[in-house]
């Protein structure tokens, strides 16, 4: 599953950041590794942007850079 897929409240782990070049190093930087665990906020109406709790830090993210993010599913989601 790839976190643009992730639903609203939904508690994931990071499998691994697809994306190349500097889109996926920046998001590396912001926390995005391998095994790392985190949470979608909220999502923007009309497929916007994904408000993603990871590391204790709230980050909004667009769609097309959250579909290059493979995450499994931990939990319930119900958090």
């Amino acid at each position: 599953m790839f976190l643009s897929d992730a639903p609203h409240g939904a508690s994931f782990k990071v499998i691994k950041v697809t994306l190349g070049k500097e889109v996926g190093k920046r998001l590396a930087d912001m926390g995005f590794t391998t095994g790392t665990e985190g949470a979608v906020v909220r999502a923007g109406f009309f497929r916007g942007p994904l408000q993603v709790r990871i590391r204790g830090y709230d980050i909004l993210i667009r769609r097309f850079e959250a579909a290059g993010i493979e995450v499994e599913p931990v939990g319930d989601g119900s958090t």
